[in-house]
């Protein structure tokens, strides 16, 4: 995922938890701002000790950006998004990664539902 599509400075992960709606799962906290200017989407992750040593935090954020990457094209583009990562999601495959992820965008209203179920 390109750099122009990560949240880096502390100031900007402050100020989407200052505005921010939350949804969560046992593996993740979504945080999301809606931001009307904006090209693509933004993704700011943080993986904390808790989930493990330094190599398995690298895992965890390379499979988080592996499955944003993947549901790019049906991502909400004004907005930016944090992701923070639970303990539970330390040794988990990429599949089951990106179906976590894909519940958290459900409940935050963030995925594009293509195969939307007519029977609601």
């Amino acid at each position: 995922m390109r750099k122009t599509f990560r949240i880096k400075k502390p100031a900007e992960f402050q100020n989407v938890f200052d505005h921010h709606q939350s949804v969560a799962n046992k593996y993740f906290v979504l945080y999301r701002l809606k931001k009307q200017n904006q090209k693509h989407f933004r993704l700011g992750l943080s993986v904390g000790k808790k989930v493990g040593k330094a190599h398995d935090r690298v895992f965890v954020k390379r499979r988080i950006r592996q499955a944003f990457l993947e549901l790019k094209p049906m991502l909400d583009s004004h907005v930016d998004i944090l992701v923070i990562a639970r303990p539970a999601a330390a040794h988990q495959s990429q599949a089951f990664i990106k179906k976590q992820l894909e519940h958290v965008l459900k409940l935050a209203k963030l995925l594009k539902d293509e195969n939307h179920d007519s029977n609601q």
